[in-house]
């Protein structure tokens, strides 16, 4: 079992796509929580919620910057270890990629680029797009890179020429259920992992008795309400999604059978159908602390309990990571579900992996699952050292004036 090539790129894509994910989940929540707070800064003229914005900013900066890193070696690994996919289906699969990183991550590293150093050099509105476009570009990326996903689970508008898939409707692979659903519950899950990550940092400050110009207790609101919003239509767009699950997609030049694919499919159940229900319990769980946690909070907060209340505090700080536990089980639960297939009733996983010796499928399997376990770790370590020390001590942080130890406070525009 443990000499087998294909075991092991299985085990590699899945353990760095599941840590990848958790870089996008709070790069996507933490970007509109970042856009409406600059807003209401911008429009206020206030100095202490630019102080705010700064703060969650530089966090946002930190992950941003890990998340770039391990989606490099997301696509290396994809073109080293599943050459068979590429072969066949790559020229539908890496097209939405191919925007993805033209139109939206370029784009996106640009204006977020500008957004970082344009403090104190540019217009306040025009800074204030800046971020706009980082933002709108953050979920472009996203979307793009679900469209392609989306075709793995549900192949449509391509024909097989010469035993090679070609692209003949776009609009059909852009309008996929499969991907449209996905981005819905995508959109809306960040959105709770970020609403989740303000409150519960902004939490962990008001326990500690430190909120600078009240910006931990707008913090603490901001987060509760964002993911209180976001809860319903999470769970909404995923359970969308069950039916695309099971229901067998349209055929598109499959050479197989249903007897053949149905052979396929039984011999790959077993142990993977039982992962792929664990990891929908797991997000099961979580969703059922989070419908009897939020409402409370929710009721705590003019009661202001939210700013009292030592225990919710303590409880606040542990959500985030419950809530990127819940969105690793719900990915595993859609990927595995697709097993055997690689390409659902056209390309199955031991047809689109790399032909590679066990020492080398092993050898990969150890480099790149590694250099994802020292991203995430640092990332890990850097967000929390940033976070707990509050906005003086954040990498967007002003800094102090010449011939000064003290921090000075955050200019206006």
């Amino acid at each position: 079992m443990f000499d087998d090539p294909l075991l092991w790129a299985r085990l590699q894509f899945a353990l760095t796509a599941g840590i990848h994910y958790t870089f996008v989940a709070l790069t996507l929540g933490m970007a509109a929580l970042i856009l409406v707070s600059q807003f209401s800064a911008v429009l206020r003229g206030d100095a202490a919620r630019l102080a705010a914005v700064r703060f969650w900013g530089g966090l946002y900066v930190v992950n941003y910057g890990m998340g770039v890193l391990s989606g490099l070696v997301m696509e290396l690994q994809l073109a080293l270890n599943w050459n068979g996919l590429n072969e066949v289906f790559g020229h539908v699969v890496s097209a939405p990629l191919a925007v993805e990183t033209v139109a939206a991550f370029f784009a996106e590293s640009t204006f977020l680029g500008l957004w970082i150093f344009g403090w104190d050099r540019m217009n306040r509105w025009l800074h204030l797009a800046c971020f706009g476009v980082v933002t709108l570009t953050a979920y472009l990326s996203a979307f793009w890179v679900l469209v392609s996903n989306g075709f793995l689970k549900n192949p449509v508008g391509f024909e097989m020429r010469g035993g090679v898939a070609v692209l003949t409707d776009p609009v059909a692979l852009v309008t996929n259920p499969s991907a449209l659903l996905a981005f819905g519950h995508v959109a809306t899950s960040t959105l709770l992992v970020g609403g989740l990550v303000t409150a519960g940092v902004s939490a962990y400050h008001l326990r500690r008795g430190s909120d600078p110009e009240g910006m931990f207790r707008r913090g603490v609101r901001r987060g509760v309400l964002a993911a209180s919003v976001a809860l319903l239509p999470t769970a909404a767009a995923g359970g969308a999604q069950y039916p695309l699950l099971f229901d067998p997609p349209a055929s598109s030049g499959t050479t197989l059978d249903a007897a053949e694919i149905e052979r396929i499919e039984a011999a790959g159940s077993g142990l993977v159908r039982v992962l792929a229900e664990t990891g929908n319990a797991v997000m099961a769980l979580v969703w059922t602390v989070f419908f009897l946690v939020l409402p409370l909070a929710l009721l705590a907060w003019p009661l202001r309990g939210l700013d009292r209340w030592r225990w919710l505090q303590w409880l606040m700080p542990v959500l985030p990571v419950l809530a990127l536990l819940a969105g690793v089980g719900g990915w595993v639960y859609r990927e595995l579900n697709r097993q055997p297939w690689t390409v659902r009733h056209h390309l199955t996983t031991a047809q689109a992996v790399t032909e590679l010796s066990p020492g080398l499928a092993l050898l990969s399997f150890v480099l790149f699952t590694g250099v994802f376990v020292v991203l995430a770790g640092i990332t890990g370590w850097l967000l929390v050292r940033f976070a707990r020390r509050g906005p003086a001590g954040g990498p967007l942080a002003p800094a102090p004036p010449p011939d000064s130890g003290a921090a000075v406070p955050v200019h206006s525009y």
